[in-house]
């Protein structure tokens, strides 16, 4: 898929109405992930650009329940990096984990996301794997809507790369 193409795709993914984000914000518009996430072709396109977004020294990626783990997936088969997952609660049963796989200390892990707004759940992932001594500089999206997630990253040293900003997606009309 080319690059166009997958813009096109992911403009697929754009809706427009009243929605309540994630974040709690309103919104006029809505990056419906699941169009994207779901499609095999695009699925592997996304694989393969967030694949080419890896810094070198990466030694695992790393998702947020549940949004981007089929995203990680794909990156993570495709560059032969393993991944691991971040819950945003505790598990209340079993190894009640915060983390899914391994993680080690001095591990550099990069944090997928599918859509950033605030980047408050991608800050929030980057504290918990801190917090288990990963050392992680950098997030990949696979949308930024443009709403902070890149400032309140950089805040704690960490960069927001993405495959498509939000006013890629408009200027695609």
């Amino acid at each position: 898929m080319k690059d166009s193409e997958l813009l096109k795709a992911l403009k697929r993914s754009l809706k427009f109405g009243d929605f309540t984000l994630s974040s709690g914000l309103k919104s006029s518009y809505y990056v419906d992930k699941y169009i994207f996430e779901t499609d095999p072709d695009c699925l592997e396109a996304i694989g393969n650009k967030i694949s080419g977004l890896i810094p070198p020294g990466a030694k695992k990626l790393a998702a947020i329940e549940l949004g981007s783990i089929s995203l990680v997936a794909v990156a993570s088969i495709k560059t032969k990096l393993p991944y691991v997952i971040v819950r945003k609660k505790k598990k209340g049963y079993a190894t009640k984990k915060l983390i899914e796989g391994e993680i080690c200390p001095g591990d550099t892990v990069i944090v997928v996301e599918d859509v950033t707004t605030t980047g408050s759940e991608a800050v929030r992932a980057v504290q918990t794997l801190r917090d288990h001594g990963a050392i992680v500089h950098s997030v990949l999206a696979v949308v930024d809507r443009e709403e902070g997630a890149r400032e309140n990253l950089m805040s704690i040293g960490v960069s927001l790369n993405s495959i498509a900003k939000l006013s890629d997606l408009l200027d695609q009309s």
